[in-house]
Formats: structure tokens, sequence, C-alpha cells
């Protein structure tokens, strides 16, 4: 069942819903903290809950997805957020402009048929881009197959600082300065042709904008003084009623409240305390008379003026020109005119601005590489502990590994980025004698998936050493990460998710018995048939139901007493 309290800085995924999705109809699964175990056998859907998650942080949609006879998927989740990822969470909402009242963050996605899907967010409509911002904080998920086609140049360098906690945000704003100064520089040094042609534009904008003599707001005090010349005699009229009802006419509400002004009076020298009452009709009269004499007045301003209204009409209409070609408000287009003369001016003075930001661009270069530098420094520095801490993990995974982390770049401009000019290689050697090489050209899916296991197990725990930026750990997802191994390896695998799960969630599907011991929460996936339909289930076991699947896993379907006690023994030995 959902453990109440999740450990302190978690991201828990507490429950994940499924409507006809794949085998699907209708299914809810509820997740604690700790490792949870995936098993069934071949065909039962195991990937199938994975790949709804995937859904859910970002992938791409298929309607291949939805079940038959259904005109939509609806995949959801419900993930506590605790921790410094709470705070980093609620702010990518508010830029989004969803609300976060609380520490769930509900994530909901459907698909469609008709191929128009939607995603909402805290039950607020929000887009697939939403999706992706929030998936670093909430979930990761590992596959064999994921492992390699993602594995590329990025990917690597993430890894590595992640485990780092290396700070990219100062490298990639002196990356930015540096390329939009370049950017200018390019564009004053374009071929006299095109700078002639570009200039004859930009002077025909800067002299549009400029005889057009803009006022902030203009359109939208030309907008209302349109309504009132547009219906003058109606407000006129209005205006002129409500005055003689209020104030001029003999039966007007300022005459009504004198009359019983004067009754009041009289009333009072007999009864003192309607003394208030008097004052109160006094207020009264005053405050009609005022609107009165305000409605007199406005009246008296209003001129019905179908020349002055055309003339309203013609420049509103000029402003929505300028609008459609620089805007989309007045103010854009006021900002365009200023920029264009700016850009004007520049060129004017070429080789004056040219010499002032060739200075620039040298300054904000050496900015970019002192910022460049101080990460690559730290990522050799951390590539030495990281590849000691992974040829540990992976030789306790029951292989004879030499692992080696290669960063290299040099600091030429060619090979500047945001986030560098490190590049980083993973080097591996499997078997004693054979020479290093890079990860990604293992051939063994068992070695590989141990590996990939293996380093991110070291990343995982490096980066909640240090603390990184989201301040609390992930969902980690492991799909038949264990595929290829068995015997001595598979239960020293079982062993790295169980440590794993200690300060992470762990979800892993898996088909081996060795790794099913290891679960704190073992749920059964199985395919049913009924109807001549398919149907998927997923539910939690303990007990003689846990001993049961696992001694199927060990045996096959038909069970044996040996079988039995052997999962029996192994379940203890594990627990």
């Amino acid at each position: 069942m959902l453990a109440s309290n999740p450990d302190p800085g978690l991201v828990v995924l507490s429950e994940l819903r499924l409507e006809n999705y794949a085998v699907i109809d209708n299914l809810a699964v509820e997740f604690a903290s700790g490792l949870n175990l995936l098993t069934g056998e071949t065909g039962a859907g195991k990937s199938i809950l994975i790949d709804a998650l995937a859904l859910l942080l970002g992938d791409k949609a298929s309607t291949d997805v939805i079940r038959a006879g259904a005109d939509r998927a609806v995949v959801a989740a419900v993930f506590e957020v605790e921790g410094g990822a709470e705070k980093t969470v609620a702010r990518i909402l508010e830029t989004n402009g969803i609300d976060c009242e609380n520490e769930s963050i509900i994530l909901r996605r459907e698909v469609a048929a008709a191929g128009k899907g939607r995603v909402f967010v805290n039950n607020q409509p929000a887009t697939v881009a939403v999706l992706k911002q929030l998936a670093p904080y909430l979930a990761t998920i590992h596959a064999q197959s994921e492992s390699l086609l993602s594995f590329d140049g990025p990917a690597r360098l993430g890894l590595l600082d992640a485990y780092a906690g290396t700070p990219l945000e100062p490298t990639a704003e002196t990356f930015t300065q540096w390329k939009q100064i370049r950017a200018r520089i390019e564009e004053l040094e374009r071929n006299e042709q095109d700078r002639l042609r570009v200039l004859d534009l930009w002077s025909f904008q800067k002299r549009e904008v400029e005889e057009a003599k803009l006022q902030p707001g203009e359109d939208e005090r030309l907008e209302a003084e349109k309504r009132v010349l547009a219906n003058a005699e109606k407000i006129y009229t209005a205006a002129m009623n409500a005055f003689d009802l209020l104030y001029e006419g003999n039966a007007s509400t300022s005459s009504s409240l004198r009359a019983a002004q004067k009754q009041v009076e009289d009333l009072a020298r007999y009864e003192p305390k309607f003394q208030e009452a008097l004052a109160a009709l006094d207020s009264a009269r005053i405050s009609v008379e005022d609107v009165g004499a305000t409605l007199r007045d406005y009246a008296g301003g209003i001129h019905a003026s179908p020349e002055h209204l055309a003339e309203v009409e013609d420049r509103l209409a000029a402003l929505d020109r300028l609008k459609r070609k620089y805007g989309p408000t007045l103010d854009d287009v006021i900002h365009f005119g200023a920029e264009v003369s700016r850009k004007l001016s520049e060129m004017e003075n070429k080789d004056e601005v040219l010499r002032q930001l060739r200075k620039e661009l040298a300054q904000a270069g050496d900015r970019y590489l002192q910022a460049a530098r101080a990460i690559s420094k730290k990522r050799y520095e951390s590539a030495r502990k990281l590849e000691k801490l992974v040829e540990g993990e992976i030789n306790d995974l029951a292989m004879k590994s030499k692992f080696q982390i290669e960063v290299s770049g040099t600091d030429e401009e060619g090979n500047w980025t945001a986030s560098g000019f490190d590049q980083v290689v993973y080097m591996i050697s499997t078997n004693p004698g054979e020479p290093l090489r890079q990860l990604e050209h293992i051939a063994s899916g068992g070695e590989l998936s141990r590996v990939m296991l293996a380093l991110k197990a070291s990343v995982e725990a490096g980066a909640a050493r240090k603390k990184r930026s989201s301040g609390a750990q992930r969902t980690l997802v492991f799909d038949e990460i264990d595929t290829g191994i068995g015997g001595r390896a598979a239960e020293a695998v079982g062993k790295k998710l169980k440590n794993l799960a200690q300060a992470n969630q762990v979800l892993c599907v898996t088909h081996l018995p060795q790794i099913a011991t290891f679960a704190d929460h073992h749920y059964l996936i199985e395919k049913k048939h009924s109807a001549s339909r398919a149907r998927t289930t997923v539910r939690l076991v303990t007990g003689e139901e846990r001993t049961e699947e696992v001694a199927r896993m060990l045996s096959g379907a038909k069970l044996t007493d040996t079988s039995r006690k052997h999962a029996e023994q192994m379940l203890k030995t594990n627990a």
C-alpha cells in the first residue's frame, strides 16, 4: 500500500492510472517509496506501465496505444514532491501559469483517436513542453534499449555534470552574451550590397514609425473616444435624462429629498432621535446633486462630430497597420522604432561601433573562458572520482572490468558551447587483458545492462551527496535492465537496486527471481481473457502469493514443492 509519509527529500510516484491504454481497460496502481518490482509472464504487459509513465514525462504519443474500440486513452499519475524539488517544481508551474497548492503534482495526458491529445497538470490545461520541463525533477526511465539510443555526447556530459554538481549557469550566460555580441558584429560586417538593402529597409521603417508620432497608450485612449463619438446622441440623452431625474425636473430626486428633509426637520423638533436621519438625508441630497452636476457638465462636453469621429477612426486604422507590421502592441511598435534607430546609428558609425563591439567581444570571450575552464577543471577532477566509484560498482555486479572516463576538448573558439568546450567518453574493458573500448560498443546486452546500472547508481549517489539543485531524488525506473544476465550477476543487480532504493524510489520491471526477492513491494502483472478480449491487471502480492510468483519465475508454469521451498529460502535470505 501507499506509504503515508514518503522519505524526506524524495520524489515518490504514489499512483499511476491507465484507461483504455493498450490491453488495459481501467487500472489504478499505488506505489510506495523503496524498491517496487513488477513481474509477470512474458506478454502480460509489464512494460506497458513504463511506456505509459514515459508519456507523462513528455514522450511522443501515438494513437496506436488506444485500446481497440475506444476513442481515447488516458494516463494519469500523482507524484508526491518534498524538499528542494518542491520549490523548483512550483517555480516551473508558476512560470507556465499553473497553480501548485500542495505537495502533490497531478499529471494527466489524453491520446485521442482523432489525433488531438490534451495535457493537464494539477487539473489545469498544459502542454507536452511543460511535462518535459517537469520530467527531470520527477522521474527518469532507464532501459537497455534507451541506454544506447540516448547515450550521445550531451548525455555523457550530462551524467558527469550530474555527479559533479557542475554549475552550468555562469558558462551558459557568458556564452549567450558572447554569441549576441558576435551576431551584432556579423550584422555590421555584411557585404555592401546586403548592407545597402538593409539600410534602405531600416530607414523606411524608422521613418514610418517616427512620422506616426506614436504615444504610449494612444490606441486605448482613441478607442474610448471612438465609442463616445459613435454614440454621442445616446450618451447625451442618457446623461441629461439622468440629470433631470436627479436634479432638474419637478419630481426630481433632489426635490423629493428636500421635501422629505423639511418634513423630518419638523419631526426632529419633537423627537431628537431623528437628527441622525436628518443628517443622512442631507448627505444623500448633496451626493445626488453632485452626481447631477457631474452628469450635466459631462453632457455639456459631448459634441456629435462626424468629422472628428472619422479622424479618430483613420488614426486607429493607421495604428492598426503599424501594429500588424511591427507589433502586436503599440508599445512593441515604439520599441521597434527605437531599435531600428539604434541599428541605423550603428551602421552610420560602423567603424567606431565595430571597434567597440570587438573590444566587448574579447571581454565576453575572456569571461566565457574563465567560466568554461572552471567547469572543465571540475569535470576532470570529478571524472577521476567517478570512474573509481563506477569500477567498484561494476565489479560488485559480478564483472571484472576496468572503467575509465576520458574528458577531452580544447578551448578553441570552434568548440565553444553553452555547456563548455569539453567532450566526455566512457571507456571500459570487460575482461582482463582486453583493451579499453567505448561503452557504446559493448556487444553483450547483459554487460551493458550491468554497466549502465552501475553508472546510473554511482551518478545518483554522487548527486545526492552533493545536493544538486533539485534538492531531491527522482523516481528511478528500470525497464528490464537485467536482460541477458542471471545467476550470481542477477543477485548482485538485486542488491544494487535495493541499495539504490534506500535513497530513491525505484520501480523495476524484471523477469529474474533473484532480483524479485529483493522487493520492498512486489506487483504481479497478469493478462486475462474475458469476452474474447485481453485484459491486463496489476496487483500487490504478499505472503504466500509472493512465494508462488517467485516459484513460478524459478520453475515456469508448473510449480513444484522444490521451487516453492527455494522461493521461500530466497525471500527469507534477501528480506
